[in-house]
């Protein structure tokens, strides 16, 4: 059994609903389905929940919006008549009109998105619709209760050969709506997929997968066919955004794989993600390289810190009174140096430097702005003779200068830190040393 969830890409017109019915065609596995809301179909076009949120502030200040709920229901209007599906949505917007009046909170508004697209692609499918609201379940204060949605959906979906269940919200026991905060659609298709217990997730976007390398900095870069969770945790925490790894832990805990296909190119096979994987099947040490610019680095240097006990705390404790989550903490004997978001320290960065003063005494504090982390994956550098070395080796090669180095002890990625100057450089060095050689 598959479940499948389709992203607001693959969901923007009535082309993009006739490939979504193809593939499901191609395979009679692929029993319950969960879309997004329809996002752009072009540059300068709307993603219909940016007009629902939209809507939401406008009501919210008094002000005209009914002119935005008329864009939303002719997109609606375009894509049935294209498909020739017979269904009237007047009632559902004189519903989101009246709540939309009434102050309802903006959770409510921007899940009619899904809501809405759930109930046309139903229609157009003939499959069962099953509102999100009534098997996804929130606590009050917004938050994921997973056991009782789990109970929930299994119950629900278990006499159902197939069914369309919209992606992004759910409700708390009263009935309010709310919504995930990041990655909507692909956490509640992983919730489906772990509730009936599918073989795959299939996870349908408008990228062929994942590359070894930001296209934008290696526009060749190679497809990845295979990916641990464990690789996806590292490479989407260091900014590669075809999927976030949060997103999917309902399947990693149930041990289901995820495949990330493309709509518009079904036939390739995309990137399939599993709990263990065997070496890469392309043949290099590597998985993947990913990166983020912005990060600034406080350096904290004093003789015989490491004989002082609760130093490191203390210097952490100063971050954290700011509301101030460090990266990462490279140290020597007597340095200790915070990454951290240079965006997060900014604002208090004077604040903290004095606290951090205050706790510890230093000799000297130092700060570097403009800093670049840039992470090589990979299940294959484990036990690799020689990878930190060809790490380096490349990067010094262009000259450029490596700031910080972070490996952890389970030598599945190493961290590096360079100038944002360097980055993109960087980043192609290292492809290049581990992927063209």
């Amino acid at each position: 059994m598959i479940v499948t969830k389709f992203g607001g890409s693959s969901l923007a017109d009535a082309a993009q609903f006739k490939k979504v019915k193809s593939i499901l065609e191609m395979d009679s596995e692929r029993k319950f389905v969960v879309p997004s809301a329809p996002g752009k179909r072009g540059p300068g076009d709307d993603k219909i929940t940016d007009l629902l949120y939209a809507a939401h502030a406008a009501a919210k200040e008094k002000k005209p919006f009914k002119h935005l709920l008329e864009r939303i229901k002719a997109r609606y209007a375009e894509i049935a008549e294209e498909l020739k599906i017979d269904i009237d949505l007047d009632g559902e917007f004189a519903e989101i009109e009246a709540a939309l009046k009434s102050g309802i909170p903006s959770d409510y508004a921007a899940s009619r998105g899904e809501y809405l697209n759930g109930k046309m692609l139903a229609k157009y499918l003939h499959m069962p619709f099953v509102d999100a609201k009534e098997v996804v379940r929130f606590t009050r204060d917004g938050h994921l209760m997973e056991e009782e949605t789990n109970a929930l959906i299994s119950e629900r979906l278990h006499n159902l050969a197939h069914a369309v269940v919209p992606g992004f919200y759910g409700a708390d026991e009263d009935g309010s709506i709310h919504t995930f905060s990041r990655g909507g659609s692909d956490v509640s298709g992983a919730l489906v997929a772990r509730a009936v217990n599918a073989d795959v997730y299939e996870n349908w976007t408008d990228v062929t997968g994942f590359r070894m390398a930001d296209p934008r900095i290696v526009p060749d870069a190679q497809f990845i066919s295979t990916l641990t969770y464990r690789e996806l945790r590292e490479l989407s925490y260091m900014g590669a955004t075809v999927l976030h790894e949060d997103a999917v832990f309902p399947v990693r805990k149930a041990g289901i794989p995820t495949n990330i296909r493309n709509t518009n190119d079904p036939k390739h096979p995309g990137t399939m993600i599993r709990a263990n994987a065997g070496q890469n099947d392309h043949g290099h040490v590597i998985t993947g390289i990913a990166g983020h610019k912005g990060f600034s680095i406080v350096s904290v240097e004093k003789d015989m810190m490491n004989a002082e006990l609760g130093f490191g705390r203390r210097v952490l404790q100063a971050f954290e009174e700011y509301g101030i989550s460090f990266e990462h903490l490279p140290t020597g004997i007597d340095t200790m140096c915070v990454v951290v978001h240079g965006k997060e320290l900014e604002p208090h960065k004077e604040e903290v430097l004095a606290r951090i003063q205050e706790l510890v005494n230093p000799d000297t504090i130092t700060v570097s702005d403009h800093l670049a982390l840039i992470a090589t994956v990979g299940r294959g550098m484990v036990r690799n003779f020689g990878t930190a070395a060809r790490l380096f080796t490349a990067i010094s090669a262009q000259g450029i200068s490596i700031r910080t180095i972070d490996q952890g002890s389970s030598e599945l990625n190493i961290i590096v830190g360079v100038d944002e100057v360097d980055f993109e450089t960087a980043v192609k060095a290292i492809y290049d040393t581990f992927v063209r050689m």
